[in-house]
């Protein structure tokens, strides 16, 4: 396990700034923390014509977006796209910096949908409101100066498993039409441990095993959820007809083994997958992009990949 020198210089600041592990806190105690990390780890954010905050109304309430419009000709490609932080933590103005950099460069419209939480809301809420987003943009695409045929969703950690979700949940209900996914190190199956969630137990690498048996079990309602494949998507009965996906994975992170497997099973169901592994880089490493080339590397590898899916 050899760190990228860039990674190790955050993970020792993180160290040095007293930061705990995620199953050590209370889940206000963690969301104020990953508004610490992007404060102290994020940069300049990038401009975009115009960025637009909107509620819509969802299955339990209004739903809050904010939609940003890059300076191109509609229709555009849109991206929907949910935020990580294993349903617990995280919203929209955690990754206002990876949306604005997403929407500058492909071209295209990103929908950040701030969808419900554990463990006030527990699973099925968030699903749910992210497909009610993302129906909500396929029925204003016009207004919003969208294409409504290329619509991708997308994501990063738990907004990845989201994403992964959400293309089964328009499959299976008859939309709205999904072009392309966008799985960024997504958790994909919690019925069962991989290989690389007992290699990685050990704290102070951004994520452990423990993290994620804390973050599951805020958001499960029961033992039963594990194999529900809008929960675990790796466990639907079949990923035939699910839209081309690019699946990104970090190497040191324990969600990268389940990240790739979910990729090589929808290949496997005739789908098209790019996939691609970062090395020496930890889980949320996307969004390190001002401290770590390879955030900055990884979000041109997201807009390439929007580009060709969804661009011009």
């Amino acid at each position: 396990m050899e760190l990228d020198p860039q990674m190790k210089a955050i993970l020792d600041t993180i160290t040095a700034a007293g930061g705990k592990p995620f199953n050590a806190m209370s889940p206000d105690e963690a969301r104020a923390g990953i508004k610490l990390l992007v404060q102290v780890f994020g940069g300049a954010p990038e401009q975009v014509a115009k960025i637009e905050d909107r509620r819509i109304p969802g299955p339990a309430g209004e739903i809050p977006l904010r939609i940003y419009t890059p300076a191109s000709a509609a229709p555009m490609g849109a991206l929907v796209y949910f935020h990580g932080g294993g349903w617990v933590i995280g919203d929209i103005e955690s990754h206002d910096e990876v949306c604005r950099a997403l929407a500058k460069g492909s071209g295209c419209v990103v929908v950040s949908v701030d969808y419900r939480l554990a463990p006030e809301h527990k699973f099925p809420a968030a699903p749910e409101d992210c497909h009610a987003a993302t129906k909500w943009v396929a029925a204003n695409a016009a207004a919003l100066g969208v294409d409504p045929n290329r619509i991708a969703v997308g994501g990063d950690s738990a907004g990845g498993n989201l994403a992964a979700v959400v293309a089964q949940m328009a499959r299976d209900h008859g939309g709205p039409k999904i072009a392309f996914q966008l799985l960024i190190y997504p958790a994909t199956d919690w019925s069962k441990e991989s290989a690389s969630q007992r290699e990685f137990v050990q704290d102070g690498y951004i994520l452990s095993r423990g993290d994620m048996v804390w973050f599951y079990d805020h958001y499960m309602t029961s033992a039963a959820d594990k194999t529900n494949p809008y929960f675990s998507p790796a466990c639907a009965k079949s990923l035939a007809g699910l839209p081309p996906a690019f699946v990104m994975t970090a190497a040191i992170d324990p969600l990268r083994d389940e990240g790739e497997a979910y990729g090589e099973a929808l290949r496997k169901a005739g789908v098209a997958v790019t996939a691609k592994r970062y090395p020496g880089v930890c889980h949320g490493f996307v969004m390190m992009g001002a401290k770590l080339d390879a955030g900055k590397q990884a979000i041109a590898d997201c807009c390439a990949e929007l580009k060709k899916a969804i661009g011009r």
